[in-house]
């Protein structure tokens, strides 16, 4: 699958926009595009599988949650920082979408997935803070 840069804009955009709507309907939530608001997904994360146990697991939810909440992420790092999505297909089995910015790529879905999936002391918001510190000293 080819995107043009414009597509895969729109399609972060559009997930970012899906996370905080499911944000909202799903916990009472509101996610506003603040640095602040970066904590609060290390909660939603976790609020997924004490609200919905194994389901929040299954293949389909953790790709869906892991890329809204990495998309929203990568948005609030885009409008602070600046940067550029990227649609990698090198693996054609497992292409990803990376934010990058100064010659470094940020896998901002993919620490959403080690927070679900592998270890819930894992913070996205520590990834977060460490990706704007890289880059605004």
């Amino acid at each position: 699958m080819n995107m043009t840069q414009e597509e895969i804009q729109q399609l972060m955009a559009d997930s970012a926009q899906n996370a905080i709507e499911t944000s909202r309907d799903e916990f009472n939530i509101e996610l506003d595009g603040s640095i602040n608001s970066i904590a609060m997904v290390d909660d939603l994360i976790l609020g997924w599988i004490d609200k919905y146990k194994d389901e929040a697991l299954e293949d389909q939810a953790v790709f869906t949650l892991c890329n809204i909440y990495g998309a929203y992420v990568g948005e609030v790092f885009r409008h602070l920082v600046g940067g550029h999505w990227h649609y990698d297909s090198s693996n054609p089995d497992a292409p990803y979408i990376v934010l990058e910015y100064a010659g470094r790529s940020y896998a901002f879905a993919g620490i959403c997935y080690q927070r679900l999936v592998n270890d819930s002391q894992i913070s996205v918001k520590n990834y977060f803070q460490q990706a704007v510190e890289n880059n605004v000293q």
